[in-house]
């Protein structure tokens, strides 16, 4: 393979700055892609070249696979990184990549499509001795195939859409009266959502815990893990809080689950980073859900917890380098805890709240990593995921990591939007979260809204009457359209 020298990042805010800040550290040039919305982001103006891409919607600009390849033209990109979400699961994005003659920073599109369909997935990893939760093989059509298949399982059963994630298409079902009905809800989500109404029916974990671990396999064989991330901390089954390693798991069965990861990884032929997702029971008896082939959000606690930057490792396989270490160089140091900053407000069932960030300061101090891609000033586009920011934390140990989280949580300030930091600080010093008992039913069993009904601190105070003064003064109450002037920064090209 040549030797890469300039990276197009196919993704857009924290997750195209992330990744441009270790290409740049490996001594390649960077090439942003940007839409009407985000003619201003900071990860444009971090980038060595810009190119506008479409209009503001995803569906105009970043997910328009010929002009991603366009951009690549003109700027002389010879590969391109997908980052996470949009188009960095999409097999046939990665064939186009290639037949472009750029090189793909990711896995093969044989290992994208047998991994993007959960059923292929676990026929893939059937004859590696894997866990695998009880259920169907194959998908499920119709009513009467449906019953029978939940009877021979037991109740209570969960039924999934074969194509994608994020919680669409699943329904759990605690008897059979309504079978039906949550069986054409989960058909019709999944239809919609990913074009494919396929489901299929499994065993309901109760009291699961989601853990994953994150593999890194090249191209010459070699394939390791990375040990363990826990991530049941859901709203929507999407993750909200991540660490590493988790709380509950044994020595034996940390090994027993990445030698599983492994397994998986072999199975598909893997190159790249990628995850292989677990369902754990209380009993901690583990059970292979579904591979990500792409870097996760939440692959920073990894790097943290072993010190090996994901991205950079990501580049050097995609030239066609071995592995620079073997599974018995890879350790644990210390714990790390990450929290999602969304803008949304969880004391209105987690809904997005998007405005302007009229306050935008982050913390800072030792062991403390802020990855985002906004400014003091600009608006949250309602075009995308709310995501603001992801704010990780180090420390020696699980309790210094927590009280350390809770430090740096004080010392965000955000104003303009609602945010989940408040949330965050709930779980961090709740008993269920302290003990490491919890699992994906955090939110139903432990959360209520009037929980995070606190009186305002004294400079949240002091914030809000010197926005009230300002805005008496000038006769007139605030408008969504009020910013603060960002700073111009310098950018070599823009096309």
């Amino acid at each position: 393979m040549p030797e890469i020298k300039k990276i197009l990042v196919a993704n857009r805010g924290e997750i195209a700055l992330r990744i441009m800040r270790s290409i740049k550290e490996v001594g390649k040039k960077t090439v942003a892609i940007y839409s009407d919305a985000d003619r201003e982001a900071p990860h444009v103006q971090y980038a060595d070249e810009a190119v506008w891409v479409g209009a503001s919607p995803p569906a105009e600009s970043y997910l328009k696979i010929e002009k991603i390849l366009e951009a690549c033209q003109k700027t002389g990109a010879d590969a391109i990184h997908p980052g996470y979400g949009f188009l960095s699961e999409n097999a046939d994005f990665a064939r186009a990549v290639q037949k472009a003659n750029i090189i793909f920073i990711g896995p093969s599109p044989e290992a994208m499509a047998t991994m993007g369909s959960k059923l292929a997935a676990k026929a893939a990893v059937a004859r590696y001795d894997i866990p695998l939760v009880p259920g169907t093989a194959e998908s499920v059509n119709d009513l009467a195939t449906a019953k029978e298949a939940a009877q021979s399982i037991g109740y209570p059963v969960l039924i999934k859409a074969s194509a994608g994630g994020g919680g669409k298409g699943m329904r759990i079902v605690n008897a059979e009266a309504s079978l039906a009905e949550q069986l054409e809800r989960a058909t019709s989500e999944a239809r919609s959502a990913f074009g494919d109404g396929s489901v299929f029916i499994e065993k309901f974990i109760v009291a699961p815990k989601h853990i994953e671990i994150q593999i890194l396999g090249d191209m010459h064989g070699n394939i390791v893990h990375l040990f363990e991330r826990e991530c049941s901390i859901q709203r929507r089954y999407q993750k909200v809080m991540e660490e590493a390693p988790s709380p509950v798991l044994t020595d034996e069965i940390r090994q027993a689950m990445g030698e599983a990861a492994v397994g998986v990884a072999k199975a598909c032929r893997y190159v790249g980073a990628g995850t292989v997702e677990f369902v754990v029971g209380h009993d901690l008896q583990f059970y292979f859900l579904e591979m990500n082939t792409r870097l996760q959000v939440e692959h920073p606690v990894t790097e943290m917890i072993t010190g090996i930057d994901l991205v950079k490792e990501q580049i050097s396989i995609a030239e066609g380098h071995p592995l620079p270490f073997s599974q018995q160089d890879i350790r644990m140091k210390g714990h790390a805890i990450e929290v999602r900053v969304y803008a949304e407000d969880p004391k209105n069932n987690f809904l997005p709240d998007i405005g302007t960030l009229i306050r935008y300061q982050r913390p800072q101090g030792p062991g403390v990593r802020v990855d985002d891609g906004f400014e003091q000033g600009m608006k949250i586009p309602v075009y995308y995921d709310p995501m603001i920011a992801k704010l990780i934390v180090h420390g020696s140990t699980r309790e210094e990591a927590i009280r350390r989280m809770l430090r740096a949580i004080q010392e965000y300030e955000i104003s303009g939007v609602a945010t989940t930091l408040d949330f965050c600080r709930f779980v961090l010093q709740h008993p269920s979260f302290t003990s490491g008992t919890f699992d994906t039913k955090f939110v139903e069993q432990h959360f209520q809204p009037e929980f995070l009904q606190l009186p305002l601190q004294e400079k949240e105070q002091e914030i809000a009457a010197a926005f009230a003064a300002y805005f008496a003064e000038n006769h007139r109450a605030p408008q969504a359209n009020d910013t603060t002037e960002l700073p111009s920064q310098w950018r070599r090209r823009r096309w």
